[in-house]
């Protein structure tokens, strides 16, 4: 199937028109119009291969949204014209114990990612959902539910469900206190599902701006970190905190934070951690843990609860040919709080 896209062809150049071959369908394969695809910060990231090296050309997206277009003839799940999502994994072994406990991205052979990958029948590079067309195994396709706005779901794929998981993972519900660090992307995210869940929420951030915005989103309270008085004041206050923060910074003044057998759950990118006593975990009995995103079983209920609640990440659309743009503003953090693209905007490129 001839399918246009935008690709990086490289670390050092602006993404770029580029066509290519997706696969005939296999047996078991759904394929896909893409309508919206959300711009996550690691389409960035791997574009400029900076968590090491990237596989070129390299077609970005994993937060897709759009209609089924054809079936293989064993796929039993879908038809033609159903709303339909994928997010970050498109295969994985299907027989490891992960796999059979639906926590297919912790598969112990390996996923394949929606881009930047490698096919595991063909071998053949992955291709996302910068583009108009995609195919995918029929397992790893999820039901878009009714009432649930297409032009807004993308996020959900990614940053939705990165922040939905820790949260069920550790049973939040009424009576929890969760603390937020961080309100981008994820963290938006994370309040908006925490305060759904019944959980007293709080946002921890650095700026005193962001007070207003964290109650609108419909957290609890606003924790200062930069207070000195507000974090002693607050001490065994948090039963889990999602750290959504992607760069390197201290986690040790979040540790006391944190009740007895309290969590700190780390879903940003943070690759290095400033040294720090172990005494607050030993003494506490708490925990550091680091969570992924979703399997797909839980995907799909996490679509489903946003459907019921009529959560929605809060979202800025654009033009496929403004995403280099759109990379430099998401890198100083000028975006509130994703962007998405209309790939209805690749017709621009096709009839010029």
């Amino acid at each position: 199937m001839k399918t246009s896209g935008y690709a990086a062809m490289d670390a050092n150049t602006p993404l770029q028109p580029f066509t290519f071959e997706r696969r005939q369908l296999r047996p078991e394969d759904v394929a896909i119009d893409i309508l919206y695809c959300g711009v996550c910060h690691s389409d960035l990231h791997q574009a400029r291969s900076a968590w090491g090296p990237s596989l070129y050309p390299l077609v970005p997206g994993h937060e897709i949204v759009g209609k089924v277009s054809a079936v293989g003839s064993g796929v039993t799940q879908y038809k033609v014209g159903d709303s339909v999502a994928v997010g970050t994994i498109i295969d994985s072994c299907m027989e490891c114990p992960q796999c059979r406990r639906n926590e297919e991205q912790m598969c112990y052979k390996g996923v394949t990612l929606t881009y930047n990958g490698k096919d595991r029948v063909s071998g053949d590079l992955t291709f996302g959902g910068y583009s108009n067309h995609i195919v995918v195994r029929e397992e790893f396709v999820l039901r878009l539910p009714d009432g649930l706005d297409m032009a807004r779901a993308g996020p959900l794929l990614c940053a939705g469900i990165t922040t939905y998981s820790p949260l069920r993972v550790w049973n939040v519900g009424p009576g929890s206190r969760v603390g937020v660090i961080g309100l981008g992307g994820l963290g938006h995210m994370a309040v908006k599902f925490s305060s759904a869940l019944g959980a007293h929420t709080t946002v921890l951030t650095r700026s005193e701006g962001k007070r207003s915005t964290a109650f609108e989103l419909g957290a609890d309270a606003v924790l200062l970190s930069t207070s000195p008085e507000q974090m002693a004041s607050s001490a065994y206050a948090f039963d889990l905190i999602i750290d959504t923060v992607p760069h390197e910074h201290d986690l040790r003044p979040y540790l006391d934070l944190l009740d007895a057998d309290g969590t700190l759950v780390i879903v940003g990118s943070l690759l290095d951690t400033p040294a720090f006593s172990n005494l607050p975990l030993i003494m506490g009995r708490r925990r550091i843990a680091g969570s992924p995103s979703g399997g797909i079983r839980q995907t799909q209920e996490m679509l489903d609860f946003c459907a019921r609640k009529n959560i929605l990440p809060e979202c800025e659309m654009i033009k496929i040919q403004d995403i280099e743009a759109s990379f430099e503003r998401m890198e100083r953090g000028d975006v509130r709080y994703r962007f998405v693209i209309d790939m209805a905007s690749l017709a621009a490129d096709q009839n010029a």
